[in-house]
């Protein structure tokens, strides 16, 4: 099961150069706070990039923003998006235009429920908070994607009983939402979901272990969310397939790229699988790495031919993050490159990318405590 995640601000830089994959990465420090500032989520749209997070030096854990209009260069200061008295973490953002997105988990009510707050002004201003679950049981780690006027949200709750894979679906912005819609019905629990729309398809990727170990599952659904096709398993190992991450790209939306961490061989490897027709069929999976240490928590952005990787690895001796660049839409790989040296660990880092640069941000324990950063680069 994915790790439980956490966050907040400064300007505070550094450049860091690197001739791997033909280009220079600039690093930029977000947060410089007393205490823990974590598991940030990354969106770009044009020079306008946007970073939420959780950090808990308040009284409890809180969610942060910040955006930088000038293509990660310089950053303003950070927005808090919460003030409650539950804990709040785990944000995911999307992006539609000058329109943001953000969801999260919130324990305010009593146990987890998931939150929606959105910005209509690229981020100055934002509309009230909106909540979005109503259980008896805890719902997790939401993930939201927008395509269009469809604007949609899945997570994982356990009020069935064992973890389930949800979904709920927005026409206007996130002013009214329709009925959430269950998407799994297994013998074990589904989680880690995470989503991507094209038009009006939408594809979604999670983590289950209905059978003897952790398994990678899709399902889709081709009309906005109104009805789903049965789920596919993609994975079917020796070890633990887990902490899936989809990507769409190609002509009209027709290719699908996933990737995922698997122990299999011993230790974790990133995979990656690739589909040319919306999730029909599925090429064999790939091995993108093979490292004496461990590989995890990938994610995965497309633009145009090329596919990037992230994840973090334990080979140097602590935690690195790394990337790896498919220009050929995964069909062959340049060598990974590594994008942190540090003394401390970097984690869970999330991709993005514009039409001339790619972002990397994740988070870092160099300074004492874990810290908020984003790298960039041409693409």
């Amino acid at each position: 099961m994915k790790k439980f995640k956490q966050s907040f601000f400064s300007l505070a830089w550094m450049t860091i150069f690197s001739v791997a994959l033909g280009a220079a990465w600039t690093t930029k420090r977000l947060t410089n706070n007393s205490g823990y500032s974590g598991y940030p989520d990354i969106a770009v749209n044009g020079a306008n990039v946007y970073v939420t997070w959780s950090n808990d030096m308040v009284d409890n854990a809180e969610i942060f923003f910040r955006r930088s209009t000038d293509s990660g260069a310089n950053w303003q200061a950070a927005k808090r998006l919460t003030s409650n008295s539950g804990f709040s973490g785990y944000p995911a953002v999307a992006v539609n235009g000058s329109t943001i997105y953000i969801v999260w988990e919130d324990h305010t009510p009593g146990n987890n429920e998931i939150y929606f707050r959105s910005s209509t002004d690229g981020g100055a201003t934002w509309q009230a908070a909106k909540r979005l679950t109503n259980n008896a049981g805890n719902s997790h780690a939401p993930r939201v994607a927008v395509s269009g006027a469809n604007l949609c949200v899945v997570w994982w709750d356990d009020t069935p009983g064992n973890f389930e894979i949800y979904f709920r679906k927005s026409l206007d912005g996130g002013a009214t939402w329709q009925t959430a819609v269950r998407l799994t019905n297994n013998s074990g629990g589904s989680w880690d979901p995470d989503i991507v729309g094209y038009g009006s398809n939408f594809y979604v990727v999670w983590d289950d272990v209905s059978s003897t170990n952790n398994e990678v599952y899709f399902r889709r659904s081709i009309d906005g969310g109104a009805t789903w096709q049965s789920q596919k398993q993609l994975t079917n190992n020796a070890g633990d397939s887990e902490y899936a991450s989809i990507a769409v790209g190609g002509l009209l939306g027709a290719n699908l790229y996933v990737v995922w961490d698997d122990d299999s061989s011993g230790n974790d490897e990133i995979y990656f699988r690739k589909s040319t027709d919306k999730g029909v069929t599925w090429e064999v999976a790939k091995n993108l790495t093979s490292n004496a240490g461990e590989s995890q928590y990938p994610n995965i952005a497309v633009s145009g031919s090329n596919v990037y990787v992230t994840w973090y690895d334990s080979t140097s001796g602590n935690d690195e993050i790394y990337v790896r660049k498919s220009a050929d839409g995964g069909d062959t790989w340049q060598a990974a490159q590594r994008l942190t040296y540090n003394t401390g660990a970097s984690y869970d880092p999330i991709i993005a990318l514009s039409t001339s640069n790619r972002y990397v941000t994740y988070f870092d324990n160099t300074p004492g405590n874990y810290e908020i950063y984003v790298k960039y680069a041409p693409l």
